[in-house]
């Protein structure tokens, strides 16, 4: 990856700087045919369950809400939208993404969409001191204190992983 890219800051990294919320930002090589954030954390050498995907779901009253799971996890849909208050969920189309939230797949960050939305964080980010969550673009993942992320993104800490 060129240095000029690695030292370009993005939206999640200037809004996190303007709210003194201290991060580690971690470069990897991007590998296009595995977007997968389990390949990101072999990528980082870091634990999967340490290491947080962003996913955008929709709710039937055309409500968004941002779920951060570990990489390896899977979203229960039906605890979700207990925890948001939602009847029910589904994931929003990836063709959406970009003009929903201003982040493409494997780019995803709860830090910094265009607007904010309702977020839930899976309880087990308090299992760690710092937890990685994607910076805002593909190749660059931020480190952050989990209360940092929650109290920033004002998020509710759930049980919303499958079992």
């Amino acid at each position: 990856m060129p240095k000029a890219k690695q030292d370009k800051k993005t939206n999640a990294m200037r809004e996190l700087e303007r709210a003194h919320i201290a991060y580690t930002p971690h470069a990897y090589e991007v590998d296009e045919s595995d977007l997968s954030g389990v390949h990101v954390a072999a990528q980082l050498g870091e634990d999967p369950d340490q290491v947080f995907k962003t996913l955008v779901t929709e709710a039937p009253s055309g409500n968004h809400v941002v779920c951060c799971i570990p990489v390896a996890s899977e979203l229960d849909l039906k605890a979700a939208a207990r925890a948001a208050g939602e009847k029910s969920l589904a994931m929003v189309h990836v063709r959406d993404l970009l003009g929903l939230t201003g982040y493409v797949r494997g780019g995803c960050s709860p830090v910094g969409m265009k607007k904010r939305f309702t977020t839930l964080v899976d309880e087990t980010a308090t299992l760690f001191d710092t937890i990685m969550v994607s910076g805002g673009r593909r190749g660059l993942q931020l480190e952050v204190a989990p209360g940092d992320l929650v109290g920033f993104c004002e998020a509710t800490l759930a049980d919303i992983t499958a079992r």
